[in-house]
């Protein structure tokens, strides 16, 4: 029997009707048996980057966020575009991280959706960029932009489209290795 993998899901919106949850709830769905999810929703209740507070014993919403990142083995994110860009929730979620390190060495899988035609490309550009400062590994196929995400998830949160299916099927297959560093 195959070792219990933990994962740690975040969406980057803040919407409660948002593609993106509705799609990583989906993804969560197709995970295999031998891997657990948990899912961050604290996004919302944390307070804006300020290196003045990032101390030992740091505000109580950031420790709780580097608590959840330490206990999994790996971090699934997705996430819409907002102005081309990140949204600001969850990149003032990633400031919090940069000098504790807790995505150092670990396994990442990103996907932006969106209903544009660009699936959210810059939103995909930019967050990798932040990931790989902090020294997160990219898993392979771990980087997926779903364009028209409204035409391809039925309106239960299903997905509907097999080739999105099987794209993010690749990407858990990989996201859910055991973890090791080279």
């Amino acid at each position: 029997m195959k070792k219990e993998i933990q994962l740690l899901a975040i969406s980057g919106s803040l919407r409660e009707k948002s593609s993106n949850t509705t799609l990583m709830n989906a993804i969560i769905a197709l995970a295999a048996e031998h891997v657990g999810f948990s899912v961050y929703s604290g996004l919302v209740e944390l307070p804006h980057f300020n290196p003045d507070l990032d101390v030992e014993e740091g505000p109580a919403k950031v420790e709780e966020l580097r608590k959840q990142l330490k206990e999994a083995d790996g971090v699934l994110i997705c996430t819409p575009e907002y102005g081309n860009g990140v949204p600001g929730s969850l990149k003032n979620a990633l400031d919090w991280i940069v000098s504790s390190g807790e995505f150092v060495n670990k396994r990442v899988a990103v996907v932006t959706a969106s209903p544009s035609p660009m699936g959210g490309d810059k939103a995909n550009a930019s967050l990798l960029l932040t990931l790989n400062m902090i020294n997160a590994i990219i898993v392979d196929h771990g980087v997926v932009m779903i364009p028209h995400i409204t035409l391809k998830m039925s309106k239960e949160g299903a997905i509907t489209d097999e080739a999105t299916k099987q794209q993010l099927l690749a990407m858990l297959a990989s996201l859910e290795q055991p973890h090791s560093v080279e």
